[in-house]
């Protein structure tokens, strides 16, 4: 076999011309088609998603990327930002999964919401906001799920600073 005859992994792969679906530009990882739409064309994206059949959101997600600016996978089109939406759709007539990225600035955390298309939603992005403090614009409950209603901050953010109130445990030797 040749050099020119080896296979080139996918994720390593240059394409020749950016391929999209739908506007946004698509990639390949781990053999799950990657949508990488603007957090303008978020929703309209999956609202046609959604008409092609991906009827079922399974998970919707953020990462922050404070402490690692560039990251693999993403098209030479998109600008990485501070935090990335990830939302998981699936079509059970086509048995597929797609994922969506969706790069949020640190400056204005702001991306729709995707209750009015998928309800199943209106938990996963509660926690998104409580843990990150992503806003969803049109959510209808944007309140904190996990901590507190008084809770400072947002506990998943890479700034967010981890060990501020001492914990007093149950047992633990000291005044009493």
């Amino acid at each position: 076999m040749s050099a020119d005859d080896q296979a080139v992994p996918e994720e390593q792969a240059v394409p020749q011309e950016e391929e999209r679906r739908h506007g946004a530009p698509l990639t390949r990882q781990l053999g799950q088609v990657v949508l990488h739409p603007s957090r303008e064309g978020y929703r309209d994206l999956v609202e046609q998603l959604r008409r092609d059949g991906y009827t079922f959101c399974l998970d919707v997600t953020a990462a922050d990327y404070l402490t690692h600016p560039g990251r693999p996978g993403l098209p030479s089109t998109v600008t990485p930002e501070r935090f990335e939406v990830v939302a998981i759709l699936l079509s059970f007539e086509g048995k597929e999964r797609l994922r969506i990225r969706v790069q949020v600035p640190d400056g204005d955390p702001v991306v729709a919401s995707l209750f009015h298309l998928h309800p199943g939603t209106e938990a996963m992005e509660r926690e998104v906001y409580d843990m990150y403090g992503i806003v969803f614009d049109g959510h209808p409950d944007l309140t904190r799920i996990l901590m507190p209603e008084d809770w400072e901050g947002h506990p998943l953010r890479k700034d967010y600073a981890v060990g501020r109130i001492p914990v007093q445990f149950k047992g633990a030797p000291g005044d009493r």
